[in-house]
C-alpha cells in the first residue's frame, strides 16, 4: 500500500491573502494559488514579496478545504506564492512530470472525500494512492507539450494591410456552385462516422455524427441560411448538411487557408440577414462579395498567404 506521505514531503503553504497583495501582469510577476479548482489553483498574478520566497516549480499543490476546491491537486509549472489551506507536495525521489501528473490524477479522483466539513489537512498524508505497478503507460509515452509552436505563423513572409476599399465585389455564383443541404429526421439520426452541420454557430457547425451517407463533399464551405444565419465554416471531409444548411462548392482550387479569408468575409455579411429575411439559396446566388483581386481576378495566393502570416496559422 502506498499512501501519499510515502511519495511527497508535505508541507503548508504561505497563507497570504491576496487582497494585501499588488496583482501585476509583469513578466516578473508571481503566481498566487488558492484553493480555487480552476486555472489550475492559479486565481491571480501578484508583484514578488522580497521577504518572501516562492513555493518552487515542480512541486504540487493541494486544497485543503473550500466550496469545490478542496482535494483538488495541481502541478504548478513556475514559482508561486499560496494562499490559506493549501498545502504542498515535494517528491521524495526524482519523478518526471508526467509521474506528477499521474499522482496529481490521483489525488483528485479522491476529491469526493472533502469538503467544507471535512477537511484534507489531517487525512491527506494517509491518503491511499495506487500501487506503482499500476502505473498507466501513458506515464511514459505521452507527449507533455503537443500544443508547442501552435501560435507560431506558418509563414513569416511581410503583407501589406487589408484595404478592403480597393477589392473588388464579385457575386457568389461566380465563385460557387451553391447547394442545399438535405432534412434528417430524428427517426433516421443514428449514431455514426457521418458529421451532421447544422445550423449552429459553434463547433465548426458540427451538430453529431451519423449513420446516414454524406449528402456533400468535402474541401467546401457551408453557410447557415437559417438558425445561426451567415455562421460560415469550412469542411474538410465528406458531410451531411441539414436542410438550413448551404455549401458552397468552389469554381476555383480551394484549400482551408483560402476557405478561413472566405468564412470571415462571408461572417461580416451576418447582420443583413435574420429569420425574416434568410440568406436562402437565390438570395445567396445574387449576393456580392467583396475580395483582392490581382488583373481583375480574385488573388488567391495573396489571400492564402495572408492567413498563413497570422498566429496560430501553424496549427491550421
Amino acid at each position: 500500500m502506498t499512501t501519499v506521505s510515502d511519495l511527497f514531503d508535505l508541507t503548508y503553504g504561505h497563507s497570504l491573502e491576496l487582497n494585501r497583495l499588488t496583482t501585476s501582469n509583469d513578466a516578473n510577476a508571481i503566481n498566487f494559488v488558492s484553493r480555487t479548482a480552476r486555472h489550475n489553483g492559479v486565481s491571480a498574478r501578484v508583484t514578488p514579496l522580497p521577504e518572501v520566497e516562492p513555493s518552487p516549480a515542480g512541486t504540487i499543490t493541494v486544497a485543503l478545504n473550500g466550496q469545490g476546491g478542496a482535494g483538488t491537486a495541481f502541478l504548478q509549472p513556475a514559482p508561486y506564492y499560496t494562499g490559506f489551506h493549501v498545502m504542498v507536495l515535494t517528491p521524495k525521489a526524482e519523478m518526471s512530470d508526467l509521474e506528477k501528473l499521474w499522482w496529481v490524477s490521483c489525488i483528485t479522483a479522491n476529491r469526493f472525500r472533502f469538503g467544507f466539513g471535512r477537511q484534507a489537512n489531517k487525512s491527506l498524508p494517509a491518503l491511499v494512492m495506487p500501487n506503482k505497478s499500476k502505473t498507466p503507460k501513458w506515464v511514459t509515452t505521452t507527449e507533455l507539450d503537443p500544443f508547442k509552436g501552435a501560435s507560431d505563423a506558418l509563414s513569416d513572409n511581410a503583407l501589406s494591410p487589408l484595404k478592403p476599399a480597393n477589392w473588388k465585389a464579385i457575386r457568389y455564383d461566380e465563385l460557387f456552385e451553391i447547394k442545399k443541404g438535405q432534412r434528417l429526421t430524428k427517426a433516421n439520426m443514428n449514431i455514426g462516422d457521418t458529421p451532421f452541420i447544422g445550423a449552429i454557430d459553434k463547433n465548426n457547425g458540427l451538430r453529431q455524427f451519423v449513420s446516414a451517407t454524406p449528402n456533400h463533399e468535402g474541401n467546401t464551405i457551408t453557410v447557415n441560411y437559417n438558425g445561426s444565419v451567415g455562421e460560415a465554416f469550412y469542411q474538410p471531409s465528406p458531410f451531411w448538411a441539414s436542410d438550413d444548411v448551404n455549401v458552397l462548392y468552389p469554381k476555383f482550387a480551394l484549400n482551408q487557408h483560402r476557405a478561413l479569408f472566405l468564412c470571415a468575409l462571408i461572417r461580416r455579411e451576418q447582420f443583413r440577414y435574420n429569420y425574416a429575411r434568410k440568406w436562402h439559396l437565390e438570395r445567396m446566388n445574387e449576393t456580392l462579395i467583396k475580395l483582392p483581386t490581382s488583373e481583375g481576378l480574385p488573388d488567391w495566393d495573396w489571400m492564402e498567404d495572408y492567413i498563413k502570416s497570422l498566429p496560430y496559422s501553424k496549427s491550421v
